[in-house]
């Protein structure tokens, strides 16, 4: 491509050098695997109302398996590979969000552990943690103050 070239010769380039991308499949990859981490966090949550834990107490034991779960498949490697063939149905919130926070832990963790682990483990979920934070206390002084 010469720089010279119009922008409609420049497209039809682009059009051939780009790989299509399998959408469907994509979607379906997404969608059964999205719903299998629901699935499994279900079972979790019916096994505890089974056992007599109340619903409360049955929600943060789904949460905190959840969240193990993803953990300890990001430590071994093996999240990364099922975010790879699922795509956004790997990135159900919960288990996105640990893995967002484990990935760049785990990376810079030869840095050491104040400024690599800790400083680093933040870069993507902070400004998740803060905005998230900030809204809810806004939400809360205007439900406390008007409602």
């Amino acid at each position: 491509m010469n720089p010279t070239d119009s922008p409609k010769e420049y497209n039809e380039y682009v059009t051939k050098k780009a790989p299509s991308s399998p959408i469907l499949k994509d979607c379906f990859n997404a969608f059964w695997v999205g719903g299998l981490i629901c699935c499994i966090g279900q079972l979790i949550f019916f096994y505890c109302k089974y056992k007599g834990l109340d619903q409360t107490s049955s929600s943060t034991i789904v949460s905190i398996c959840l969240i193990a779960l993803a953990v300890f498949l990001s430590a071994i490697n093996v999240f990364n590979r099922i975010g790879k063939f699922a795509g956004a149905g790997s990135l159900i919130p919960i288990t996105g969000f640990a893995n967002s926070i484990v990935s760049p832990a785990m990376e810079y963790k030869s840095e050491g552990y104040v400024m690599g682990v800790g400083a680093k483990m933040f870069t993507v979920a902070g400004p998740v943690l803060v905005y998230g934070i900030s809204a809810s206390v806004i939400v809360g002084l205007i439900a406390c103050f008007f409602i």
